[in-house]
């Protein structure tokens, strides 16, 4: 399925042209959701919303981003709180406060992870401004920031990061079905950021345009705990699973390490079976965070997680949160007004 889309999406063609009347309604019923949710917005919401997405379909960064700026929010004395609507999961109740030890069939795979490797409130819930003012009420912190929703118009923003694949780009530039994008690329005139993964997309014209770098951190055995350096992967068989948005990426990872990959892409959000952790003697299984907290009760013991690290140049990290900073000295005003007045 992953190359069928890479063939016809992000290839420098539209094989799919005939469904250009279905990519025109597509746009027409998006821009009309975004119109119908910009009027209907009431009240701000009283702490600073950082919304991070993307405007192309499957897997960009996303999810290392937001554990990035959690991480940077959190250097500089904010408690930040993420946000998410919790794909591929059905909890019981919404809002849903998730911890490390949450199901995945609950929350979400994302939602699990980011718990895990961030350490701070995750809360699910499709509707993710009602997820924001439940963890306002509270106490849960004093940022939100939001993983994938960058078309959740309900949700108040202050601060828009679109995150892009630079392997993948904008694809062949056509609106899903025809090709990957979920809105014009005029949609990036309105968003605060741009992030490319793993260098700068030339057909891109944004004042503040970012690069970001995935590092590979660490090797962690699934079952024991154990902890590797990735270099140990040199010369390694490996057998490498991934159920994520871009897999390619991943296996290339791995082969730029030195392992000798023998890959199995899945789909994004893919349930996982003990069926699909078979490997063959002498291999190590291989497998990215996201796909590791729905494998954790029945993986192998030759299972081992890549954890990454979203680098970020010192230039975004100085004018994201410059951003913060203003708007929170926004927001404190329009209290005093709003105080004065009252």
């Amino acid at each position: 399925m992953t190359t069928l889309v890479d063939r016809l999406w992000y290839g420098g063609k539209r094989p799919l042209w005939p469904l250009y009347p279905f990519a025109w309604l597509y746009r027409a019923i998006a821009e009309s959701r975004r119109r119908r949710a910009w009027q209907a917005r009431d009240e701000r919401i009283p702490v600073p919303v950082v919304v991070v997405g993307n405007i192309t379909a499957g897997g960009t960064g996303k999810s290392p981003l937001t554990a990035a700026l959690i991480g940077l929010l959190r250097e500089h004395g904010w408690q930040p709180v993420i946000l998410s609507r919790g794909y591929g999961g059905k909890a019981g109740h919404y809002p849903l406060l998730v911890t490390p030890e949450t199901g995945p069939d609950k929350a979400g795979d994302e939602p699990v992870m980011l718990a895990a490797e961030s350490g701070c409130p995750v809360v699910v819930d499709p509707d993710r401004k009602r997820g924001a003012l439940w963890a306002l009420d509270r106490k849960l912190g004093n940022i939100l920031v939001c993983d994938d929703g960058l078309q959740h118009y309900r949700l108040p923003r202050d601060i828009e990061l679109a995150v892009f694949d630079a392997a993948r780009g904008l694809g062949n530039g056509a609106l899903i079905p025809v090709g990957p994008l979920r809105e014009p690329l005029e949609r990036l005139a309105s968003v605060d950021f741009v992030v490319t993964n793993g260098g700068r997309l030339d057909e891109i014209n944004h004042d503040h345009q970012f690069t970001m770098t995935l590092a590979p951190t660490e090797l962690r055995n699934l079952v024991t705990g154990d902890v590797l350096s990735p270099q140990c992967l040199r010369g390694q068989p490996v057998r490498a699973i991934a159920g994520i948005g871009n897999p390619q990426r991943f296996f290339d990872t791995l082969r730029q390490l030195g392992a000798q990959v023998r890959p199995r892409a899945l789909p994004d959000h893919h349930r996982f079976t003990p069926e699909d952790l078979l490997s063959e003697e002498g291999e190590w299984l291989v497998m990215t965070a996201k796909d590791a907290v729905k494998c954790r009760d029945f993986a192998p013991e030759n299972s081992w997680v890549l954890a990454v690290k979203a680098g970020l140049p010192e230039s975004f990290r100085e004018a994201f949160m410059a951003s913060v900073n203003h708007c929170r000295q926004s927001l404190d005003s329009n209290e005093t007004v709003r105080t004065h007045h009252g």
